[in-house]
């Protein structure tokens, strides 16, 4: 495997984290967010303060764009637009729904982290060699305070996937007194993965 394909590798599996993010944040939801397109432009508007030029920057169109959606003259919009419409919204949706799920995962209920990823940490021909597993683990508080608080803060994909592959380590490699405590696992190739706050 080239360098190249290495880090396209890396790029998928860290995209994995940010998509379970997004898939737990959406199972808080206690109202279904704005479908149709001049619903989420509408929503989208009142964001920005009212501002359709702000709206239109955001969503990478021109403001008659945006004008279009809000009239009803457009109603079904291509498929880049359609996504970063739908992207956008569920990221504003019931921020304090999100907000208050988050800060119980920090305080008290933690994070639960499954999936399915190339797990490696011994060497081949041992049960403990690398290989593709499927994981569902309890976090510890002080990892899921760390992970939600990089996240917060505009942690980058490659931080998060550290900060991720670090409690399922902990969590499931390391856990009590196996004498695993400075064990070293490799977390590459996520097939899926999954976060429950």
């Amino acid at each position: 495997m080239t360098d190249e394909e290495k880090a396209e590798q890396a790029a998928r599996t860290r995209a994995k984290i940010m998509e379970g993010f997004a898939r737990a944040e959406r199972a808080l939801f206690t109202r279904p967010a704005p479908k149709s397109a001049r619903a989420q432009m509408k929503f989208l508007r009142t964001r920005e303060k009212g501002s359709t030029k702000s709206l239109a920057e955001r969503l990478g169109v021109s403001r008659k764009t945006v004008q279009r959606y809000l009239s009803g003259a457009s109603t079904k919009p291509n498929k880049r637009l359609q996504e970063a419409l739908t992207q956008e919204t569920e990221a504003e949706w019931q921020p304090q729904v999100k907000a208050q799920a988050r800060q119980r995962a920090a305080s008290s209920g933690g994070l639960v982290i499954s999936c399915r990823a190339y797990f490696g940490f011994g060497p081949e021909g041992t049960s403990d060699a690398g290989r593709v597993r499927d994981v569902s683990v309890a976090v510890s508080l002080s990892h899921a305070r760390a992970i939600l608080a990089a996240r917060e803060k505009g942690a980058t994909d490659d931080d998060l996937h550290e900060l991720v592959a670090d409690a399922i380590a902990d969590a499931y490699f390391r856990q009590g007194s196996s004498g695993r405590a400075g064990l070293e696992v490799e977390f590459a190739d996520v097939e899926w993965l999954n976060i429950r706050f």
